[in-house]
């Protein structure tokens, strides 16, 4: 009689949304690929759902290279492309404000996979059906539709149809989508918060940047909610954001400064044994400056 050792538990990563903070996760998966750190699945909301996307694709430091020569490339209007044109056309329409189409060109030109099934690993795509506000999960189907929709942030974008849903933002209903990855058989989490503005001295200037801003603010207790609720048997790991954070959700200026900081904070919160030590970061916390 054979003594086989039980199989690991699943990992997930779990990559939250944040808007232009996205960029932060880069930082963290260079860090953790550099440590050999990977994953089983990936699970992701909003900006969380495009790295994961991307991550699925190729989950080598190699890869994530790439992403952040992508992040560092990306301006303002490559996501949110703002012309007159839009402006006047949300004006007589009334329905939304900025198209698709720089979401639609991301995922063309950097996703490889056109069906979710067909990445190198699962990938659950976290949604929000904006009549009921419940979380819509996607797995299987066209890519880019899953992550458009995921991405669709209420009155900038409009609502993906889906099968007789309407499909807006993940991050409305489940931002960080821990419990998602648990239905979706993960025995061990690393979550990949983005964090929030903390030490902001005035409100992002502009519309569209404040309401971005705000929208993180309401959701930021969002992940300690759902982690402090996990039922036993299930390990998870934060990694902690960066704090002090300033800037918006709006913001591309200070992309390479997120994904460096990030990198480093990593680094460091591994050499303290962070993926030991299960609990929720100080940073996710209500906190000032």
């Amino acid at each position: 009689m054979s003594i086989t050792d039980p199989d690991p538990p699943k990992t997930a990563f779990v990559f939250a949304g944040g808007g232009s903070f996205g960029a932060i996760q880069v930082g963290m998966l260079h860090s953790l690929a550099s440590h050999g750190i990977t994953a089983d699945m990936v699970v992701g909301s909003s900006v969380g759902a495009l790295n994961g996307a991307f991550y699925a694709s190729d989950p080598t430091l190699a890869g994530i290279e790439r992403l952040a020569t992508i992040w560092r490339g990306l301006q303002r209007h490559d996501v949110f492309p703002m012309t007159w044109k839009t402006l006047l056309s949300f004006l007589w329409r009334r329905d939304f404000l900025i198209p698709h189409d720089g979401i639609r060109k991301l995922i063309d030109d950097h996703i490889p996979f056109r069906n979710l099934e067909d990445a190198r690993m699962p990938v659950h795509i976290v949604t929000t059906d904006i009549i009921s506000g419940d979380s819509v999960v996607l797995s299987e189907g066209s890519t880019a539709e899953a992550i458009i929709a995921s991405t669709a942030i209420p009155g900038a974008f409009t609502p993906v149809r889906y099968r007789n849903r309407y499909l807006a933002d993940g991050a409305i209903s489940s931002n960080t989508p821990v419990r998602v990855a648990v239905k979706r058989g993960a025995q061990r989490l690393i979550v990949l918060p983005t964090g929030h503005a903390c030490a902001n001295r005035a409100p992002p200037a502009g519309a569209l940047a404040n309401a971005l801003h705000a929208l993180t603010l309401l959701i930021a207790r969002q992940p300690v909610n759902e982690l402090e609720n996990l039922g036993p048997g299930v390990e998870y790991f934060v990694v902690p954001p960066l704090c002090p954070l300033v800037g918006s959700p709006y913001d591309f200026s200070r992309t390479s400064d997120h994904i460096e900081r990030a990198t480093r904070s990593t680094d460091a919160w591994l050499e303290r044994d962070g993926l030991k030590q299960g609990r929720i970061p100080s940073e996710l916390q209500p906190h000032d400056h």
